[in-house]
């Protein structure tokens, strides 16, 4: 069946089936700003329990990417991001989830080879490029600023 462009542009248009945009993008706006909401909740939470703004951040965020990552354990994150799109990937559980998929995908294949070394297929080029960016700013702003 010889067809050109035009034609099979037609003809997948007719046989796909439309798109619920305006759905999609007001489930990750809902469960996006719930997991904000979530966060902000936790902040306050943390500050009010006398950690100060910048250790209240760093328990949000660690205790935002443990639930995410005991979520994806449990096969509950997928479920929802399947639903929810962009508004669970953006946050920082989508980084945690993005973290322990694949490790769990692999997990048959032993700890170190399997778990050990799927778990850090996104985390090393992150570690990589953080560390290495802090290094170079810290380099520009020494040369720059004198430290």
């Amino acid at each position: 069946m010889d067809m050109t462009n035009k034609e099979y542009n037609k003809y997948v248009s007719e046989k796909a089936k439309p798109s619920p945009i305006w759905k999609n993008m007001a489930w990750a706006f809902v469960v996006g700003g719930l997991i904000c909401t979530l966060g902000q909740g936790l902040l306050n939470f943390y500050q009010w329990m006398g950690l100060s703004e910048d250790d209240a951040g760093t328990a949000v965020s660690m205790t935002l990417i443990f639930a995410a990552a005991l979520l994806t354990g449990l096969g509950v994150f997928d479920e929802l991001a399947k639903r929810a799109g962009a508004g669970t990937l953006v946050p920082i559980t989508g980084f945690a989830n993005a973290m322990v998929s694949p490790a769990l995908e692999f997990k048959s294949e032993g700890m170190v080879t399997g778990t050990g070394a799927k778990l850090f297929t996104v985390a090393g080029p992150v570690l990589v490029f953080g560390i290495s960016a802090s290094i170079l700013y810290g380099i520009l702003r020494l040369l720059f600023f004198g430290g």
